[in-house]
């Protein structure tokens, strides 16, 4: 019997239930969208936010044994302290090593050029080819994680005697792009002039390989900077940062297996010996912060429009209550009890919101994908626990929306309706 009055009732008034499809696929729309950018917006910002640089930094134990006296002259362990570079590739070896987007040594000291001009040289990775585990042309290092540095003119070559000139000392001295410096008798080729924004406008910037030969020290490091994908730091991961033991076994396991900041720095101090990592926290903290406040932005997007849908539908329903009065109360008439007419509604209701959320599920997804391309230049990626997700809210607010009309109909007289006094 309610079979047969559905299919009458979609026959006589497809107006009106396409109307209501409508609204639902409009709402359905917006939330899978939402929910697709809130699924992925965490790694594409991430990746996104790796133009702030660096969030871990890798120092020697021993040179960070003395934090408050800097990295400077002030502090007596200061280059006297180092780190092998040979097991940088171990750094692509823990456990969330592909979240790590790349990492640079940086080796300094101050050489003389042929000319007798003393100026500080940094020694680091610009595009080195390394071999790591299940990597078959890996390349890392300043490039990767220092998108925010400006070269005018060439990136220098990490296997030729090249060298990028900071800003500041090449606009001292007359350099530019392209002239040539003679260090130790041999030609040192300036490939382009930095602009940083740090202490490396006020450097010469060379492969590793050359600051090493330059300062005698073979095969050492003095720190490394990774640039590494992670989550937002919560109240576990800043327990664990004080202190890991305190931890049980399955909460360590928890922060251990949860990309926060503080569980990758922990894993590189295991992978590189003698080595303490140190987040960045002026990188990690934005980080975390920014994703926070757009994920919260789309919640409140997604319940205004699932709020906008259920009224819709609501003022909807009761419309039709209204032009179906005399209906239900013949119905009720011929002995329907109040809630085999609240069910022909509900029905109707819910087979327009499963109607209207598929169609939405397939819009909201080609939505999520011109958003992803605006935004990050690349699609985003499609979740399958967004389309029954988004079925069952479709069918909740279907149902929401339902509820008040559907309270109307039990207060509704058959003799007063059949009347004309309802």
């Amino acid at each position: 019997m309610i079979l047969r009055m559905l299919r009458q009732s979609w026959r006589r008034n497809p107006r009106r239930k396409l109307l209501s499809i409508a609204t639902v696929f409009l709402a359905a729309s917006l939330l899978s969208a939402l929910m697709l950018v809130s699924i992925d917006i965490g790694d594409q910002m991430a990746r996104e936010m790796k133009s702030y640089g660096a969030n871990i930094l890798m120092l020697p134990a021993e040179q960070a044994a003395l934090p408050s006296l800097g990295d400077g002259e002030d502090n007596p362990l200061a280059g006297q302290s180092s780190l092998d570079e040979s097991e940088l590739p171990n750094i692509m070896d823990i456990f969330w090593r592909n979240n790590i987007a790349g990492f640079a040594p940086l080796l300094s000291g101050e050489v003389k050029l042929d000319d007798g001009l003393a100026v500080k040289v940094v020694g680091t990775f610009f595009d080195k080819r390394l071999t790591v585990p299940d990597e078959d042309d890996y390349h890392t290092g300043q490039r990767t994680i220092s998108p925010f540095w400006h070269v005018q003119g060439e990136w220098p070559d990490d296997e030729k005697d090249e060298a990028l000139a900071g800003s500041a000392l090449a606009r001292a001295h007359g350099w530019r792009a392209g002239m040539e410096l003679t260090v130790g008798g041999a030609p040192l080729r300036i490939a382009g002039l930095l602009t940083s924004g740090g202490e490396e406008e006020d450097a010469l910037v060379v492969p590793l390989r050359l600051a090493q030969q330059w300062l005698d020290m073979p095969g050492k490091i003095q720190a490394v900077r990774v640039s590494a994908l992670t989550v937002p730091e919560n109240d576990l991961s800043k327990r664990a940062l004080r202190d890991p033991d305190s931890l049980d076994a399955e909460t360590y396991d928890l922060w251990y297996c949860t990309a926060y900041v503080s569980s990758i720095a922990h894993q590189l101090e295991e992978a590189v010996s003698g080595s303490i990592a140190r987040p960045i926290w002026q990188v990690a903290a934005s980080e975390g912060v920014i994703i926070e406040k757009i994920q919260s932005l789309l919640i409140m997007a997604t319940c205004a429009a699932l709020l906008a849908a259920a009224m819709g539908i609501a003022s909807l329903m009761t419309s039709v209550l209204m032009e179906r009065s005399r209906e239900i109360g013949l119905m009720k008439a011929l002995g329907a009890h109040d809630w085999q007419a609240s069910l022909l509604f509900y029905a109707e209701a819910i087979l327009g919101s499963l109607a209207g959320g598929l169609l939405g599920c397939l819009a909201g997804w080609g939505l999520a994908r011109v958003i992803g391309w605006q935004l990050f230049d690349e699609p985003l990626r499609f979740s399958w626990i967004v389309a029954p997700c988004v079925l069952l809210i479709s069918v909740f607010i279907a149902v929401a929306g339902t509820w008040f009309p559907a309270r109307r109909i039990a207060r509704l007289y058959p003799v007063e309706v059949l009347h004309g006094r309802a």
